[in-house]
């Protein structure tokens, strides 16, 4: 096997893991949001997850993809350990449907493929059909890279070295640990998988030399979540834990089994195609160490906690449901988006409500509390706009683009509606050093005023949640607003005449004026939230 060669086998399996990748993004493209749905919807039953997970994973193709995806889904707080541990276990089981395909040897029509593929993606007109096309070419290259890879190892058929070695490979551990390193090398156990199948085409790779091999590719399949999970949250540790613990105990089952059992050769004796003996352990690996720990998921989930321990406490400056280091699925990532904003509106609505509770009674003792969550609140703004500006750079569907380009002006306002609540709290400093109060008839002015504010701010919150705003929710807005506004004129007026009466001091009316139009304030950006919880036109529309 020359250089020619072995810059053909490169290059034919840089060929295959693009295709792959290039048609599981595609995939995700065209079916991410619905995948999203379906995981969200039907994963309350470990069963029904544990089907899910291998279906999502046929139509994605990677088994470490759909793994990123529920480490979202745990991070948004949409489904626990248990659930996504099923989850998990069907997709180790889902990507096994690569190995089928390579043993059906399609790779004739390869080249039409490709050439659709480009057509598609070239001329189509709809987004859609585009998405169809990057699908159809990444098979084809797929194909293309396996049959490259097959033709670079035909010259080992005639190596004398390369074939002593291969009928006297039978030790367990040299094939678990070239399983291991192979799979860790290339990153992707169905591209491993791969290259076992195209060396079986030349009738290179005796099946029981092969099951080894696939048990460590298995374990060494576990790498990218693991990396990936490095500086990731802790439940997202966990996930990489439970797709490394399937493997593991799959590997401890299997190489002892091949070893004592006849298994290789009732395949071999019920399966003459060399390439689909392959395809087949690997299939059974999967399914059988699948149906054997699903009854167990909350032992499995017990384990991962020894492994990573619960922390007694995390800092306030850091994102809880946002992972920036787990870049995955468009519709994962605007559902962690969408609850980092929910976040970030509870802790600014708090802040509001006690500030202005502050103003009424003449109390600051909740000052340092208010000032820290205002640093919060700031950070949040911050890091939540960073990570928007970097997920903007990514390929994103029409919808999730929209999303995000609304949460952009969403962040801005709550950002402003959380000063707000620092300049009624310097109102109320104010107050406090004068030595003065409010009369019990300002009181309950400014009470009133503020919790009409606050049941804006979160009827609002839950229609930016759902990202619709009916003809209806907007005229209950609007009368709310001009509720609100109205309120704010009579008490500016009662002020007027407590002034005149001398019921109140100069000093008095300037901080209640201030805060006033603090309130005023916050129902502005509200209603600018409104508008980019739907970002139509019609909305806009109603506002003029």
């Amino acid at each position: 096997m020359g250089i020619n060669s072995i810059i053909e086998l490169f290059g034919g399996l840089g060929l295959f893991l693009f295709g792959m990748k290039y048609m599981g993004e595609g995939l995700e493209l065209a079916a991410g949001p619905k995948m999203k749905d379906l995981l969200e919807k039907l994963t309350r039953n470990r069963f029904i997850g544990f089907l899910l997970g291998a279906l999502v994973t046929v139509v994605i193709q990677s088994s470490s993809a759909t793994t990123v995806m529920v480490m979202g889904f745990i991070n948004a707080e949409i489904m626990d350990l248990a659930q996504a541990t099923g989850v998990i276990f069907g997709a180790n089981i889902g990507t096994t449907i690569t190995s089928i395909l390579i043993a059906l040897d399609v790779s004739g029509i390869a080249p039409v493929c490709i050439c659709l593929g480009a057509v598609l993606m070239l001329y189509g007109k709809r987004k859609r059909n585009r998405y169809i096309g990057q699908v159809i070419l990444g098979f084809g290259m797929l194909f293309q890279g396996l049959h490259t890879m097959s033709a670079a190892m035909s010259p080992l058929k005639d190596s004398l070295t390369f074939q002593e070695f291969i009928l006297n490979a039978k030790n367990p551990l040299l094939g678990f640990v070239v399983g291991v390193v192979l799979c860790a090398v290339i990153q992707s156990s169905s591209a491993a998988v791969g290259v076992l199948q195209a060396l079986a085409m030349q009738g290179l790779m005796p099946l029981y030399f092969a099951a080894f091999i696939i048990c460590g590719i298995n374990v060494g399949s576990s790498t990218p979540p693991l990396l990936s999970a490095l500086n990731a949250k802790n439940n997202a540790k966990r996930a990489a834990c439970i797709y490394l613990i399937f493997n593991v105990v799959g590997a401890i089952l299997f190489i002892p089994l091949t070893m004592l059992s006849p298994i290789t050769q009732v395949i071999e004796q019920f399966i003459p195609n060399p390439v689909f003996q392959i395809a087949v352990y690997h299939i059974i690996f999967k399914v059988v160490t699948g149906v054997l720990l699903l009854p167990l998921v909350n032992l499995v989930v017990k384990w991962t906690y020894q492994i990573i321990p619960k922390q007694a406490h995390e800092s306030a400056f850091r994102f809880e449901y946002i992972d920036p280091n787990m870049v995955g699925s468009p519709a994962v990532m605007s559902l962690q988006v969408g609850k980092e904003v929910e976040r970030m509106a509870n802790i600014v609505r708090q802040n509001i409500s006690d500030a202005a509770e502050g103003l009424i009674r003449n109390d600051i003792t909740s000052a340092n509390t208010i000032r820290e969550r205002e640093q919060v609140i700031d950070y949040l703004a911050s890091e939540i706009t960073d990570y928007l500006t970097s997920v903007n750079a990514l390929q994103l569907p029409p919808s999730v683009s929209h999303y995000m380009g609304c949460v952009f002006h969403v962040i801005n306002d709550l950002e402003q509606i959380g000063d707000h609540a620092i300049k009624i709290l310097v109102q109320t400093e104010k107050c406090v050093e004068l030595g003065q109060g409010y009369s019990d008839a300002a009181q309950e002015e400014l009470r009133v005023v503020y919790q009409l504010d606050m049941e804006l701010l979160v009827t609002t919150m839950e229609m930016f949640h759902r990202q619709q705003i009916t003809a209806e929710d907007w005229m209950g807005l609007k009368l709310k607003e001009r509720t609100i506004m109205k309120l704010v004129a009579k008490a500016q007026t009662n002020h007027m005449v407590r002034l005149r009466e001398k019921t109140c001091t100069f000093e008095q009316g300037l901080t209640f004026v201030e805060s006033l139009n603090s309130f005023t304030r916050v129902v502005n950006h509200v209603m600018n939230i409104a508008e980019a919880s739907n970002g139509e036109t019609l909305l806009v529309a109603n506002r003029e």
